[in-house]
């Protein structure tokens, strides 16, 4: 017979072996997230640009005749603000991940593109003090007058490497990679007015013109983002991206004639912009792993 004090004891050590026994006998739970794998998905990024630092410079250099003297104007760059544009941009990536040896944490990295072009970023109007001379020494004011500024990220490709940690069916990362952007610039309508010989406010340039440059700009990326696996093969990938263009120069050139009475002028515009372009992403993407 087994002492009464010694009841309580036996009856947890039975129940421990119980336990134990219906532990043992239960499935152990495995990861959907797969040792590795390369994969593409499809989606969409809802995307916040912001264009930075902008400006403007602008310089013209004119002939009149008569008498045929050559007058040259200019000034320094004007700084230009701008508001966010908002836009929702398809998206299409690849990449590759693979865990470490006997760990949840793992590597990776995926090139992504994504068609940013549905919205630009417009200002205006926009005016460029300038201050010019004749060969004389005689000086003159004006103004370059433009009727819009306009800014819009067209493309955008990144690559970012990443370490993460993965779970039962799903995982959690982190990186940090370069870009390339193209950047189109936009300047609508401008004009050279001068005030000269008396008359303030002459049209000098003649017929309003537009300038234009698209350039291909590096910059970097910072990403935060998670998996969920629907099974083995198929996940959802959701992210936000914080991506920063380089400041890199834009120039434009034009030539003008602007025949008039008494005087005719002709020469040439030139000038350039500057400034950056920050966008911050929201994503998500569906993706299938081979």
């Amino acid at each position: 017979m087994i002492p009464f004090k010694a009841l309580p004891i036996a009856s947890c050590l039975l129940a421990i072996a119980s336990y134990s026994a219906l532990a043992n006998a239960q499935p152990v739970l495995t990861s959907l997230v797969p040792e590795s794998g390369a994969y593409i998905g499809l989606g969409f990024d809802a995307n916040s640009t912001q264009f930075n630092g902008q400006q403007l410079q602008a310089t013209g250099i004119s002939v009149a005749t008569p008498p045929g003297s050559v007058g040259t104007a200019g000034g320094p760059p004007v700084g230009i603000a701008m508001s966010n544009t908002n836009a929702i941009a398809p998206v299409i990536q690849a990449g590759y991940f693979q865990k470490f040896k006997d760990s949840s944490y793992l590597w990776g990295a995926k090139f992504s593109y994504s068609y940013m072009g549905g919205s630009s970023s417009t200002t205006g109007p926009i005016l460029i003090p300038q201050f010019g001379t004749y060969p004389n020494g005689t000086t003159f004011t004006g103004n370059a007058v433009a009727s819009s500024y306009q800014k819009t990220i067209q493309n955008q490709i990144s690559f970012i490497p990443y370490f993460g940690q993965s779970f039962e069916r799903s995982t959690i990362y982190f990186g940090v990679g370069p870009t390339i952007s193209q950047s189109n610039t936009k300047i609508n309508n401008l004009v050279g007015f001068a005030d000269i010989r008396g008359v303030p406010q002459t049209n000098v340039s003649g017929a309003p013109q537009t300038f234009s440059q698209s350039q291909w700009v590096y910059g970097g990326a910072a990403i935060l983002g998670g998996t969920y696996f629907l099974d083995q093969t198929w996940f959802l990938d959701f992210s936000y991206k914080y991506a920063m263009t380089q400041n890199k120069t834009s120039n434009y050139y034009s030539t003008f004639n602007n025949p008039g009475t008494p005087y005719s002028y002709s020469g040439s515009l030139i000038g350039s912009s500057t400034g950056t372009a920050t966008t911050q992403s929201l994503g998500i993407t569906i993706n299938k792993l081979f």
